[in-house]
């Protein structure tokens, strides 16, 4: 069975999530959906991706540029049994009666509400929850971040609770009228963020609290946690689930000389595709345990860590696979796991 599947925005993650579905063997990219006749669009075309629009009204301004659309939004729906909506912040939830009206399932992107779908969605800690649901949510790309940690510590050791500072990127490569340019912003001035609550719509248990700052950098996020666990452990004890887990590279700083996101997007781009780094990267020297109590430092590739994320949703949604099954699928057709020089 091929899952067919659209993805409705074509932007920062909407472009990574297409290319990972044509990846997989369960899968069939039916086309994406742009609201311009951009590089982007010209750039899908060109490799044989069928290019929708929103509306009528836009297929104009596509043959003005002199490209030919495939039809709009409503014909895509038509053909297709999931739609990965990945449109702007907040754009999502307009479109989510659109698609429950043609009767196809729906996975959102973090920057929606947790209501707009059924399930918050993060494959390593609640997949089972997702399975056969109409809609999913998968959570943002910090919220994902914070997720990967907590849960490969929480099935080993168990996490009675977590706090979290987080240094955010400004903006993504592409995103030229945001910033700072030249400040350290509270993001936001109160506490806690957004990203602790965020957190809790996949692990309610969880006692946890957040506070961030936005920084002038597009390559990635940095967060410093700190993480109470149910009993005492050692540092090895820690290192073992950490490195035991799916999508966490254990980076030695020492060994590599990686010291900086600047040196880990450096090396991914030798060897991923764009250099992107799905995994979550955890400083290995960064880690210090004392008791029950674990401190470590890990960094977050904004642009990337919440594609396989979405591949794992798709099959959750749609009965595809189990979840040890999608998993190994979807790291192994992106590649994941191995990064030469830094794992």
């Amino acid at each position: 069975m091929r899952v067919r599947v659209g993805v409705n925005g074509y932007g920062t993650i909407g472009r990574r999530v297409a290319w990972a579905v044509s990846l997989q063997d369960d899968m069939e990219l039916v086309g994406v959906v742009k609201t311009r006749p951009d590089y982007a669009a010209r750039q899908a075309m060109a490799s044989g991706i069928r290019v929708y629009v929103p509306t009528q009204k836009e297929l104009s301004a596509f043959e003005a540029a002199g490209l030919e659309a495939a039809g709009t939004l409503e014909d895509l729906l038509g053909k297709v049994d999931i739609i990965v909506d990945a449109t702007p912040d907040g754009v999502g939830a307009s479109y989510a009666p659109v698609y429950s009206k043609a009767g196809i399932k729906a996975i959102f992107q973090g920057g929606e509400e947790p209501n707009v779908a059924e399930v918050s969605f993060n494959a390593m800690c609640n997949y089972d929850e997702a399975q056969n649901r109409r809609s999913a949510r998968v959570v943002s790309c910090n919220t994902t971040g914070l997720l990967r940690g907590i849960c490969s510590l929480n099935e080993r050791l168990g996490v009675r609770s977590v706090r979290a500072f987080l240094v955010r990127r400004g903006a993504d490569m592409h995103e030229v009228r945001r910033g700072p340019i030249n400040s350290i912003v509270l993001s936001p001035p109160t506490v806690p963020s957004h990203h602790g609550p965020d957190v809790k719509t996949v692990l309610p248990w969880l006692d946890i609290v957040t506070s961030a700052v936005t920084v002038p950098t597009t390559l990635m996020h940095v967060h410093y946690v700190n993480m109470r666990l149910r009993s005492r452990a050692t540092r090895e004890d820690v290192l073992e689930a950490l490195r035991s887990s799916r999508r966490i590279l254990v980076v030695s700083t020492k060994y590599t000389g990686a010291t900086s996101t600047a040196h880990l997007i450096d090396a991914a781009r030798w060897h991923r595709p764009r250099g992107d780094i799905p995994e979550l990267v955890v400083f290995e020297e960064s880690i210090h345990v004392e008791g029950d109590e674990v401190i470590y430092t890990q960094a977050v590739h904004q642009e990337s860590i919440v594609v396989p994320e979405n591949v794992d949703a798709i099959r959750a949604l749609t009965g595809l696979a189990s979840k040890e099954r999608s998993i190994e699928v979807t790291d192994s057709s992106l590649g994941l796991g191995s990064l030469p020089g830094l794992f």
